[in-house]
């Protein structure tokens, strides 16, 4: 009897190897939930640790103007929300183009969900942004979790699970692990520095990122396939 047939095949899209996101969804689900718990209650030391860390990098955003408008720059057009949706709209249309239709839908679907989530979550939160006599920067909706930050996560992590899953040479794998991990703290740090967000609000996004990123993994490594049939 003849080994089976292997299930995929070109031009359709590689199936990964079966990865720890669920292990890494459920370690990450902790810090989460504990952070919106903490900024739920308005826990007081939480308020103090985001209070000072904003005030203190306002004065230095109102005394640096030329990093001000650079950080400006970069969080209003470079990792916009809109930006980095953008990208992965690029990728969706290349999976498409390539076959892979499933896995297009997929990442296209992942993004949604992310998007509703962040903003379940600012209207049930309702946390207030930062406010200055002196502001550098504006924003809207409520603060907590950061859009930037969470978007940015979502987007790099799914892009560099792609990189992956594809194979991708190593010049290559380290150039993306480069720009995502620039772009997630970038953003993050232009958020707080520009006083439109408390730190709080952008270790949220991080995490609640990374949990969507694992869960959107484990659903798809884990989803149902067809068992291969033996030749007689």
């Amino acid at each position: 009897m003849h080994p089976a047939a292997p299930l995929d095949s070109p031009p359709g899209p590689p199936r990964p190897r079966r990865p720890r996101a669920p292990l890494v969804a459920a370690l990450l689900c902790v810090p989460s939930l504990l952070l919106i718990l903490l900024v739920e209650l308005e826990w007081g030391p939480l308020g103090t640790l985001d209070g000072d860390i904003a005030r203190t990098t306002h004065r230095w955003a109102v005394a640096h103007d030329g990093a001000t408008q650079a950080s400006r720059i970069l969080t209003d057009w470079v990792w916009d929300p809109w930006t980095m949706r953008a990208l992965i709209s690029v990728a969706v249309v290349w999976l498409a183009f390539r076959g892979a239709y499933g896995l297009a839908l997929w990442l296209a679907v992942t993004c949604v969900v992310g998007t509703v989530v962040q903003q379940g979550l600012k209207a049930a939160v309702d946390k207030p942004r930062p406010t200055w006599p002196d502001p550098v920067d504006s924003a809207h909706y409520a603060a907590f979790p950061s859009g930037h930050a969470m978007t940015a996560t979502v987007v790099c992590g799914l892009l560099l699970w792609l990189l992956r899953v594809y194979g991708v040479g190593p010049t290559l794998w380290r150039t993306g692990v480069t720009i995502a991990v620039v772009s997630v703290v970038g953003v993050g740090v232009t958020r707080v520095w520009n006083g439109v967000h408390w730190p709080s609000d952008v270790v949220g996004g991080w995490l609640l990122g990374a949990l969507m990123v694992t869960l959107a993994i484990a659903t798809y490594a884990y989803r149902p396939t067809p068992r291969p049939t033996e030749p007689t």
